[in-house]
């Protein structure tokens, strides 16, 4: 009987050469990899045709689907090389690790248990000390000690390397097959554990006994030739075996939780270690390329980064090419190495193909070198219903999941994008932000913008999500209709419609509805009112595009604004400074909201409001300008009444400090005003002449904040119209420049223009 170990480093590309060409050569009858026995029933699907590395195996907890753990896999995985060998000449393949049931238990345990103060931890290296999915975080046997680095950076310095992984990959990722290469690996690893114990890590001690168990029940079941293929770091530890009583003795009471695995489509950015994986590598679509091409001088490298800058418009030559790959080879020559890797075609790229600008170079490093691959599942494979069925709506309306950002520009008059929009938006109701949406240029609600990218994390968010519905639109419902049982909160409900219009939930919609008439009848709060109608009144809009009956949130929206007219006006009496700021923030929304409904008995109710508001003397003296102002873009107040109505509020019966934030509220969000009327501009330029030094003094930061909020071309042309004197240079024409019957003719040209066939001939 034989067994073999063979330490590697997990996505190793020389570790996957390795790998395979022993096992071709030794030809075992069993396989037993490092990987949680949960998943050994999935396994079988390794080698259909439909499933393309990057993978990753699934594994979660139904009932709590965010304890879940990935097991990544790519083509130059020695763990991938040692599963396809073994299903391909048809032998036994099994998973050795400390069952993934078992270690969301232990995890559930720990997160119960108090921790400790001041836990002492070491960086240990990711890729041959660390198994494939957690990060090198361990404990130091005793706390005294100091806090060792890596240390496989000990076997570099030893060789005259200051890079641990540059070491590695110059000793074993880039060289030949060598067949005592495992011998080396795990001799070198007994020397590490040595020096390096971690008798105090139970987790290690637990993974560690059970692959020693899975390896005596496969000599128990007369396996002759049993190949172990597991991190380097482990490897002394399944060599020497204790006795079989002691590891089951620490294995004898561990409790288990349900666990459910799968495959899903990983991708290299998820593969590197930028995205926090534990055992990522750094350059993955560098290692796919020496997997793919182990003799490669750099030629082949330097190619694909002269296809990569031709293709944006960058001109490169052959001659730059040859340049590069020479620099490339004379740098790995003065360094001693015994050939160029990617530290060193990277500076040759960086010199000669760059020509000095990094900006090019991380132009490289995300295409070529972490690269935007992602792998591919069957369909057929057993998933959860809601990741079927986003996957079925992802091939229907053409949405492919991809690794890199991909933009879509949705016109809702066509009905694919319309179908489109209305799946992306049920997405994002899921909580599942495969789509950014973002605003388009340009008036109309009939265009979307969308930025797709797809994380393999999401299948998390999807089984999670997947209990409460078998499709997206159900579950989205059911999702929608549980907040809204759970909210309090009648803006939130109000914002939560407007994101539930746009995926069309009409159950959903109508239990909002219900839910926000009931808290609006309810509610006392005119500010919570206000605050919510622009969102209700947004929402109307989408019933032309959208083919959703607005009329039902109208109704609504109409029944608020006239309690909010009842209970405005007094609202706005006996209030602060920061009150009033806030209800004249709300007037303003509420203002843009009432004049985009066009409802005549709404713009009455609304008006009457402002009038009240306006002239009511316990008003808020701001509130009552901006009614004022309000009322006179409605031209309710015209010519000599509004006059009148400026003078008795700046009037010298008025505090200064009053009349300031009066001539405030009435002049915010426009000068125009001032520079078009010049009774107006009179009346504002003589009541400031008449104030004394000490009260201009006083209310001259008031006036500054009130033109503050002008433009910036408002406040130069009023400039200039006090600097040419009272009246200014501006001329206002009154009705009497016009002439009203050569006026008239225009008008139907116009009409027909803005594509109006006719109009009354009582224009």
């Amino acid at each position: 009987m034989a067994i073999h170990i063979l330490g590697i480093r997990h996505h190793g590309p020389g570790s996957a050469r390795n790998v395979k060409q022993f096992l071709e050569k030794v030809q075992p009858d069993i396989v037993l990899i490092e990987g949680p026995p949960d998943a050994d029933g999935i396994l079988e699907w390794a080698t259909h045709k439909e499933l393309k590395p990057p993978v990753a195996i699934l594994c979660y907890q139904p009932d709590n689907p965010q304890q879940s753990s990935f097991y990544p896999f790519a083509e130059f995985s020695p763990e991938w090389q040692a599963i396809l060998y073994a299903r391909k000449n048809n032998i036994h393949v099994r998973f050795m690790d400390l069952p993934v049931s078992n270690r969301f238990a232990f995890e559930n345990e720990n997160k119960a248990a108090p921790k400790p103060d001041d836990p002492v931890d070491s960086t240990v290296n990711n890729y041959s000390i660390n198994n494939g999915e957690e990060p090198g975080t361990e404990e130091l046997v005793d706390p005294d000690l100091p806090r060792w680095p890596d240390p496989i950076s000990y076997l570099a310095e030893a060789a005259g390397y200051s890079d641990g992984e540059k070491w590695w990959e110059h000793m074993f990722e880039y060289r030949n097959s060598n067949e005592e290469v495992f011998d080396a690996v795990n001799e070198a690893m007994k020397i590490l554990r040595e020096h390096f114990p971690r008798k105090d890590d139970r987790m290690e001690q637990l993974r560690e006994a059970h692959m020693r168990k899975v390896i005596r029940q496969a000599e128990k079941e007369l396996f002759q030739n049993i190949a172990v293929v597991c991190g380097a770091w482990h490897a002394p530890a399944l060599i020497d075996m204790p006795k079989q009583k002691e590891d089951n003795d620490l294995l004898k009471g561990l409790t288990k939780v349900k666990c459910e695995c799968t495959w899903i489509p990983w991708t290299y950015n998820r593969l590197s270690f930028y995205s926090g994986y534990g055992a990522g590598i750094a350059s993955p679509g560098w290692y796919e390329h020496i997997w793919n091409h182990p003799k490669d001088d750099g030629t082949r490298w330097m190619a694909k980064v002269a296809q990569l800058f031709r293709s944006k418009q960058i001109d490169t030559s052959v001659a730059h090419v040859i340049e590069a790959v020479r620099l490339a080879e004379s740098l790995a020559s003065l360094r001693g190495l015994p050939k160029a890797g990617l530290e060193e075609l990277n500076e040759a790229t960086l010199s000669v193909l760059c020509n000095g600008e990094a900006v090019m170079l991380s132009l490289v490093n995300n295409e070529l070198i972490i690269s935007d691959r992602i792998g591919e599942v069957p369909v057929d494979i057993p998933k959860p219903p809601l990741q079927l069925d986003i996957e079925r709506q992802q091939k229907k309306l053409r949405l492919p999941a991809t690794a890199d950002w991909k933009d879509y520009t949705l016109d809702l008059r066509k009905e694919t994008d319309l179908e489109r929009s209305i799946f992306l938006h049920r997405l994002q109701l899921l909580e599942i932000k495969w789509g950014h949406k973002s605003s388009v240029s340009g008036k109309g609600t009939f265009k979307e913008q969308w930025r797709l990218q797809w994380d393999p994390a999401f299948s998390i968010d999807i089984i999670e999500k997947g209990t409460w519905g078998n499709t997206t639109e159900e579950a989205a419902s059911k999702y929608v209709i549980n907040l809204v049982q759970n909210a309090d909160n009648l803006p939130a409900v109000c914002e939560l419609l407007e994101k539930t219009i746009p995926a069309e939930l009409p159950v959903a919609i109508e239990t909002l509805i219900q839910r926000i008439n009931n808290m609006a009848a309810t509610s006392g709060d005119v500010i919570q009112l206000m605050q919510v109608i622009p969102n209700l009144v947004n929402v109307t809009r989408y019933g032309n595009v959208r083919k959703t009956d607005a009329d039902m949130v109208l109704g609504i929206a109409q029944t608020m604004i006239v309690r909010i007219c009842i209970s405005l006006p007094a609202a706005c009496t006996s209030v602060d400074e920061e009150a009033a700021e806030q209800l004249l923030e709300m007037m303003q929304k509420m203002n843009e909201a009432v004049r985009l409904l066009q409802q005549e008995e709404i713009t009455t109710a609304w008006q009457q409001t402002l009038t009240l508001i306006a002239h009511s003397k316990n008003t808020s003296p701001v509130i009552a300008g901006y009614a004022t102002r309000l009322l006179a873009d409605y031209k309710l107040l015209v010519g000599d009444e509004l006059i009148k109505t400026f003078y008795y509020s700046m009037s010298a019966s008025s505090t200064p400090a009053i009349a300031a934030a009066w001539l405030e509220g009435f002049l915010k969000g426009s000068g125009t005003i001032l520079l078009l009327d010049i009774d107006l501009w009179t009346m504002v330029n003589n009541w400031v002449e008449q104030l004394s030094e000490d009260v201009f003094n006083d209310v001259l930061p008031l006036l500054r904040r009130s033109f503050s909020h002008f433009t910036q071309p408002e406040r130069r042309k009023l400039g200039e119209k006090v600097r040419s004197g009272s009246s200014g240079n501006i001329v206002v024409r009154t009705e009497s420049n016009i002439d009203t019957e050569r006026a008239k003719k225009g008008i139907e040209v116009v009409m027909k223009l803005m594509g109006y066939e006719s109009v009354g001939k009582d224009v």
